[in-house]
């Protein structure tokens, strides 16, 4: 009796599942594992929102493959060793996977497949996470891309042939020893993530309802509405594709029958702009694959004699949500509360620590590496490249937000600031982004002593941002 093993790692998901389908179609059991192995990713194994997330998404899986007739084998690693030793216990022969692109895995994955070879092991790799492998495309010179809308232009008119393959009809699953995953300790012994169930719905079925009302609700308004932080105008998809539980070729697909048939309307406009953000991560990864030490090092060769000032007490206030600056404080909250923060905020909190507080990059991929349930490596490092104007298509550096204008210009009515900093609720909206500035009679209506109610700013922004430019003028040649 032939037996297979697919071996999931971050594809969590029945549906457009190309490993999956080859396995199951080609063998009479099927062995469904997933191996723990956070180490083989170091210096970036996942953080801590992230574990919370793959607790809940691994169960949702499980709870997917018993419906379907399988059934989730768990190991721990080392990979190698877990994956020789299901071959051993099941007498399989061929192993199969889809790719991942980070380059600790990348590297491993490449052993992986030596090895099992050299064994007499058939190994096949797929690509379920991407629209377009990151080696398939160049630009006219020959080269990868750096600047996204060429990169866009590119591939944009190569997708709409794509389509999500088929669910498999699941074999019947060897009987074999599983882990549990309460062994994987992947939840926060402190209850921190116990409020993200509030926020989110892990798993392949959660993913798909929730691009149903994105569509549905939601895309009408992207246009206006998705630098708006109060208003629930983002599609919030991207821990469900990090994890495999929804495919971009499924989105797409979806995509396209919501925009219709009307070429030129607001819908099919939104469309098209809903899809250019999934086109980012797709950039993403293409940088990632042709610049891998861009994980821990600035694109921008100018950029690695840069003098970076940061003061660890600023560094801890930012963290906390206690800047003094409401906009930024709200979005350092929300992180903190549910996992995820709006992405015009994390602009705005990236460009005061990265210019006016002077920290290293770094130091900010670290933290959201280790709060956001959507940390992943290669929209984490270009986001914060961009952000510190020393990546690919970056903003430049001397673009420095002013988190006071930002804020009243996208939550002029201090909805998102009341929400997250609720010690300012009662401040007139005109006062509500800068505090410091207010009157003392409006502050005292408000019940507000600043420094003690709420804190200080921890940095002049106008002086922060002169001293910024000063720096910078060092290195711009």
């Amino acid at each position: 009796m032939s037996t297979r093993i697919v071996w999931l790692r971050r594809d969590f998901r029945l549906h457009d599942n190309p490993a999956l389908l080859h396995a199951a179609s080609r063998s009479e059991r099927l062995l469904v594992l997933y191996i723990h192995a956070p180490d083989e990713e170091a210096p970036w194994a996942p953080g801590a929102a992230s574990q919370w997330w793959l607790h809940q998404s691994l169960t949702r899986l499980t709870e997917q493959l018993e419906q379907a007739g399988s059934r989730l084998i768990v190991r721990h690693g080392p990979s190698l060793q877990a994956l020789q030793a299901c071959l051993d216990e099941t007498d399989a022969k061929s192993v199969c996977w889809n790719r991942l692109y980070e380059p600790a895995i990348r590297e491993r994955d490449r052993h992986i497949k030596q090895v099992l070879r050299e064994a007499g092991i058939e190994v096949r790799s797929f690509n379920a996470a991407l629209l377009t492998e990151p080696w398939t495309v160049q630009t006219k010179s020959g080269g990868p891309y750096r600047v996204f809308t060429p990169f866009w232009r590119a591939i944009r008119p190569t997708l709409d042939a794509l389509e999500p393959c088929p669910t498999p009809t699941l074999p019947a699953a060897p009987r074999l020893r599983s882990d549990s995953l309460a062994s994987l300790q992947l939840l926060p012994r402190s209850g921190w993530a116990d409020g993200f169930t509030q926020h989110w719905t892990p798993g392949a079925t959660g993913a798909r309802r929730r691009l149903s009302n994105f569509l549905a609700d939601q895309l009408e308004r992207y246009d206006t509405g998705r630098d708006i932080p109060s208003e629930d105008l983002t599609s919030s998809l991207s821990p469900h594709l990090h994890f495999g539980e929804i495919g971009p070729r499924e989105i797409l697909q979806a995509t396209r029958q919501a925009r219709g048939d009307e070429g030129g309307s607001r819908r099919a406009s939104n469309a098209e702009k809903f899809l250019s953000e999934v086109g980012w991560r797709e950039f993403a990864h293409h940088l990632l694959f042709h610049y891998p030490e861009t994980t821990e090092q600035a694109l921008n060769p100018r950029f690695r004699s840069f003098t970076w000032d940061g003061d660890p007490a600023q560094l801890r206030a930012w963290q906390r949500g206690q800047t003094g600056i409401p906009i930024v404080d709200a979005g350092m909250r929300q992180l903190w509360q549910t996992g995820w923060m709006h992405n015009r905020v994390r602009m705005i909190v990236g460009s005061l620590l990265t210019k006016n507080l002077r920290h290293h990059w770094m130091d900010g991929a670290r933290w959201f590496w280790d709060t956001l349930v959507d940390a992943d490596l290669a929209n984490n490092t270009l986001g914060w490249q961009w952000i510190a104007g020393c990546g690919a298509d970056a903003a430049p550096y001397f673009r420095i937000f002013n988190p006071v204008s930002q804020g009243e210009k996208f939550d002029a009515g201090g909805h998102y600031v009341r929400r997250f900093v609720p010690e300012l609720a009662k401040l007139p909206d005109r006062h509500i982004h800068a505090p410091w500035a207010a009157p003392k009679e409006i502050l005292h209506d408000a019940g507000l002593r600043l420094g003690r109610d709420y804190p200080e700013p921890i940095v002049d922004l106008k002086a922060s941002r002169q001293a910024a430019l000063d720096a910078y003028a060092t290195i711009k040649g």
